[in-house]
C-alpha cells in the first residue's frame, strides 16, 4: 500500500514549467505566441488588455510577461510601470511592430528586460525569452545570497562573488551573442582599462570597479535593434544616436548587480572630455574617472576592430587618433597614462 501511495504521488508530481502571460489585443498574435511557447515547454496564459492582464497576474503569478507596446486603451508602455510596481518579481519583455528608439529606451528604463519585434522570428523569440528568464533567475539567486550573507558573511561572501561573476559573464555572453562584432570587445577593453589604471596608480579596491565597469560598459546594447547595430553601411546620424542610447539602457540593466560607482561609469563612458558628447550634462574632471579611462580603452579597441561598415584601423593609426583627440574627446591625463601601458610601448619599440 505504501509503495502504491508513493508511486501515485510521483505520478502527480510534474516538473516546473515557467509561466508566461501574453498580453496583446490581437487574438491571432496571442494564439501564435501561445502555440510556439507551449510547444517549447512553457505554460502560457493570454490577456487582451491591461485590465485582463492585471486580473490574470493577481489570480495566478507568472515568471514572464510578453507585453505589446501599442494596445488600445492603456498601452503596454503605460501599463509597464504599474506591472513593475505591483509585481516586481515578474520579468517583462516588450513586443513591438515598429521600432521606435525613444519608446523602447523608456520601456527599458521602466523595468523591461528586453524587447521582441513583430513579425516574430521564432528562434530569436525563444532566445530572448530564455535569456530573460535566466537573468531573472540569476537576480533571484543573488538576492537570496545577499539575505544569507546578513548572518554568514565570510564563507557565503565567496559564493556571492562567484554568483556575481557568473551573472556578469552571462550578461556579457548575451550581448556578444546578439552582436558578433562585439565578441571579445568587452574583455579587450577591460585589459586596456586595467593597464591604464595600473599606470595611474589606482588602488587595488578601485581596480575591481574598473574591471566590472569595463566588462559591462556596452551591456545596454542588448536593448538595441540588431538590424541597426549590425548594419553593413554607414550609420545615419539618427541611427548613430539611437545606438548611443545604450549608455542610458546599460545602467538600468546592471543596477541590481553592481555598486553606484560602476553604474555611473557605464552611464558616462561615451561623454567627451570637452563636454560635446550627445546629451552630455557634465564635462572635464566632473566625468567619473573610470568613464574617462573607458573612453580611451573603448575607442582604441573599436578603431582596431572590424565593424560591419569598415575594416579595422592599424594600431599605430588608432594611436595617432587617440593622441589627436586628447583634450577634446579624451582626458589628456588618461591619454598620457595610456601611452605608458605595455601594449602601447610594444607598438613603439
Amino acid at each position: 500500500m505504501v509503495i502504491k501511495a508513493i508511486r501515485s504521488i510521483e505520478k502527480d508530481i510534474k516538473p516546473y514549467r515557467e509561466r508566461i502571460l501574453i498580453v496583446d489585443d490581437e487574438k491571432t498574435v496571442r494564439r501564435s505566441l501561445n502555440k510556439c511557447l507551449t510547444m517549447n515547454g512553457f505554460t502560457c496564459e493570454e490577456a487582451s488588455n491591461a485590465v485582463e492582464a492585471i486580473t490574470a497576474l493577481r489570480n495566478n503569478p507568472v515568471d514572464l510577461v510578453i507585453l505589446d507596446i501599442m494596445m488600445p486603451g492603456t498601452s503596454g508602455s503605460a501599463l509597464l510601470p504599474q506591472l513593475k510596481k505591483s509585481f516586481p518579481d515578474t520579468a517583462v519583455v516588450m513586443a513591438t511592430a515598429v521600432v521606435e528608439p525613444d519608446t523602447i529606451v523608456n520601456c527599458m528604463k521602466n523595468g523591461a528586460l528586453d524587447y521582441i519585434t513583430k513579425p516574430f522570428d521564432i528562434d530569436q523569440l525563444l532566445q530572448n525569452v530564455q535569456s530573460v528568464l535566466e537573468k531573472k533567475k540569476l537576480e533571484g539567486d543573488l538576492n537570496k545570497k545577499r539575505q544569507v550573507l546578513e548572518g554568514k558573511v565570510t564563507e557565503q561572501a565567496k559564493e556571492l562573488q562567484k554568483l556575481f561573476i557568473d551573472a556578469v559573464e552571462s550578461l556579457v555572453s548575451a550581448l556578444e551573442a546578439k552582436d558578433k562584432y562585439t565578441a571579445g570587445h568587452s574583455r579587450r577593453v577591460t585589459k586596456i582599462a586595467l593597464d591604464i589604471a595600473y599606470v595611474m596608480g589606482i588602488k587595488e579596491g578601485d581596480l575591481e570597479n574598473v574591471r566590472w565597469a569595463a566588462l559591462l560598459h556596452d551591456i545596454g546594447k542588448i536593448g538595441i535593434d540588431p538590424s541597426i547595430q549590425n548594419k553593413a553601411g554607414v550609420l545615419t546620424p539618427t541611427e548613430y544616436n539611437y545606438i548611443q542610447t545604450h549608455c542610458s539602457i546599460g545602467p538600468g540593466i546592471v543596477q541590481p548587480l553592481v555598486n553606484d560607482v560602476i553604474v555611473e561609469a557605464i552611464k558616462h563612458h561615451h561623454d567627451s572630455y570637452d563636454g560635446t558628447g550627445m546629451n552630455q550634462t557634465i564635462k572635464g574632471d566632473n566625468i567619473p574617472l573610470i568613464s574617462r579611462i573607458l573612453a580611451v580603452a573603448d575607442s582604441f579597441d573599436a578603431m582596431t576592430s572590424d565593424r560591419p561598415y569598415r575594416s579595422a584601423m592599424s594600431p599605430n593609426k588608432a594611436l595617432e587618433e587617440v593622441q589627436r583627440c586628447a583634450d577634446t574627446q579624451f582626458d589628456p591625463v588618461i591619454v598620457k597614462a595610456f601611452l605608458k601601458t605595455p601594449m602601447v610601448k610594444s607598438l613603439n619599440s
